[in-house]
């Protein structure tokens, strides 16, 4: 479906190039929920549930494009309640970027390992922030390298990386402006953190020596990262949740794909056994089609994980296998 989100409502097309909309979604006094477990096999699903308690479902491609669609949706609804006019203002046209701007490239210069923007830990609020950035930070390195004329144009840049995907809030400073309708998501201000979202970025509460002990799992570098089905060890019901494989330390960490600093849980990998699962599993399927493995620690511990493609099961395998040899 081709989707437009209105100032009150959601339009859906069968194609682009439709003249008519197939139908549409009042949003006025609509809820969202995300992420939407109501289809396990499902990854990246929303739900808007209408005042008439009528459900729409919609499936994104990809993460990023699901959190984008959700702040927008959330702001439209904020708008409507608030008797405000909703306008998604970090898009080319309402911004006016020059059009020779590629934000894609941008990014890329951005992560440069010598040139790009250096990563910081920060602390804020007895909060130790790992692989951040500052607003006025990213904005000074725009300026700096004569990418941008001036910091307001910096800071019109700056919010159309952060609308895309490219930039990520971290804190409540620069998450409550990504999320409310002020007239720019992104600050120019040291205060206000952002990480890259292939980054590695954590959060640590700043309470114990011991914690810092504990957090060396997390200086191992990333060398994969994304979301899978992963069966819980209780009620063996499956979930969508966010990996992110390191090595050197060996640790798989797994998020809440909605969001959150702090992991779930972690598998550590030293001298684990990966497989693909070829025989019936618990509930009799069919695992080939199934694209199911499964990864058995050195303690024994054994976890089931699906992937949405053969082809990416094999990665992820690929992957862990050797991590495991070469890390920690």
């Amino acid at each position: 479906m081709w989707v437009v989100l209105l100032e009150d409502g959601i339009e859906f097309y069968k194609k682009k190039s439709d003249n008519s909309p197939k139908g549409m979604i009042p949003l006025k006094g609509s809820t969202l929920t995300s992420p939407c477990q109501d289809f396990g096999k499902r990854m990246f699903v929303l739900k808007i549930t209408t005042t008439k308690q009528q459900d729409h479902f919609f499936q994104a491609a990809f993460l990023e494009e699901r959190d984008a669609w959700v702040r927008d949706i959330k702001k439209a609804i904020k708008c409507i309640e608030g008797g405000q006019k909703f306008a998604r203002k970090s898009t080319r046209r309402s911004i006016r970027l020059p059009e020779t701007i590629d934000l894609g490239a941008l990014y890329l210069s951005m992560k440069d390992p010598e040139k790009g923007i250096k990563e910081l830990n920060l602390e804020k609020d007895k909060k130790v922030f790992n692989h951040c950035l500052t607003g006025s930070g990213v904005i000074d390195w725009l300026v700096s390298n004569k990418l941008v004329r001036n910091r307001q144009e910096g800071l019109m840049i700056s919010a159309s990386l952060l609308s895309e995907g490219y930039l990520q809030p971290a804190g409540d400073l620069s998450k409550n402006a990504a999320d409310g309708i002020a007239e720019n998501p992104f600050l120019d201000n040291p205060d206000a953190f952002y990480y890259f979202p292939d980054s590695g970025f954590f959060c640590e509460e700043n309470s114990s020596d011991d914690d810092v002990i504990l957090r060396e799992e997390f200086r191992g570098v990333i060398i994969k990262q994304g979301c899978l089905l992963k069966q819980g060890h209780r009620r063996k019901n499956w979930k969508v949740r966010k990996f992110i494989l390191r090595e050197d330390p060996a640790y798989l960490h797994y998020y809440d794909p909605a969001g959150g600093e702090d992991p779930l849980g972690a598998v550590h990998l030293r001298g684990c056994v990966v497989t693909s699962v070829e025989s019936s599993h618990d509930a009799g399927k069919k695992s080939d089609e199934e694209n199911l493995f499964e990864i058995i620690t050195a303690d024994e511990v054994h976890y089931y994980l699906q992937a949405a493609t053969s082809k990416e099961r094999t990665e992820w395998i690929k992957a862990i296998q050797v991590a495991s040899r070469t890390g920690k």
